[in-house]
């Protein structure tokens, strides 16, 4: 089982790691901050001992990292660094997306249905049907109203049966977590949005940024496309 030191403190850039596995150019290690993809969230990249770590993917309870160049051996020390500006731009377009999702939430009640980024792009899908008249200009400048606030975002693991009570993390659809997970990861952007989420993000709003809606766009009947991009404020 890989530890996910990125869970905790994605703030991380280095770290010491034993090697537990080695499988052609893909390694494993006893723990990680490199995030794997998942949850619309890319990989990180960055350095591992003396190669170049190229993708990161979680099979199970360990974390493999493809790595280009000289590959240590099975209980070897490594030290891992993460391409740091890479991970940055990331939370904080993963942190966007969520201010979005809330800003979205408490004007017009609506969930989002799907999503993914990029560093400082990225696009979210709602249930809209159709989007209201002026959708784009007034999301936008409610999301940079709610980057400017500056709220803290607070990390917390809380026992399923817990997470299953409370009402928002109901709206985002915490039960369909699977019944093997028993805590729950959830990430509070203090008064505006709550959910069970396993990515990285910035401390505080204000870190973010600005951002931009590019494009809405209609994917059928009730699902409507944001695709916006991340800047500096």
């Amino acid at each position: 089982m890989t530890e996910l030191l990125y869970l905790r403190d994605a703030y991380l850039a280095e770290f010491e790691a034993t090697v537990t596995a080695v499988d052609g150019s893909r390694i494993a290690l006893d723990r990680t901050a490199f995030y794997p993809t998942g949850g619309g969230q890319p990989h990180d990249t960055g350095r591992l001992g003396g190669g170049a770590v190229t993708e990161v993917r979680k099979e199970g309870d360990e974390v493999w990292h493809a790595v280009e160049g000289p590959l240590p051996a099975v209980g070897d020390v490594v030290v891992g660094a993460i391409d740091w500006d890479r991970r940055h731009a990331l939370m904080r377009t993963h942190t966007a997306l969520h201010v979005l999702c809330g800003v979205i939430w408490n004007q017009w009640g609506t969930a989002v249905t799907g999503g993914n980024m990029e560093p400082l792009s990225a696009r979210m899908d709602f249930e809209f049907d159709p989007l209201p008249d002026g959708f784009g200009a007034a999301v936008e400048e409610l999301v940079n109203k709610e980057l400017a606030a500056a709220r803290l975002i607070e990390v917390s693991f809380l026992p399923r049966r817990d997470a299953l009570a409370d009402e928002d993390l109901i709206r985002t659809k915490v039960n369909l977590i699977p019944e093997a997970v028993t805590e729950i990861r959830v990430v509070d952007i203090v008064g505006l949005d709550k959910q069970a989420d396993g990515g990285t993000h910035v401390r505080s709003t204000d870190e973010v940024g600005r951002v931009r809606v590019l494009k809405t766009e209609s994917k059928g009947k009730g699902n409507k496309r944001i695709r916006l991009e991340v800047v500096d404020a």
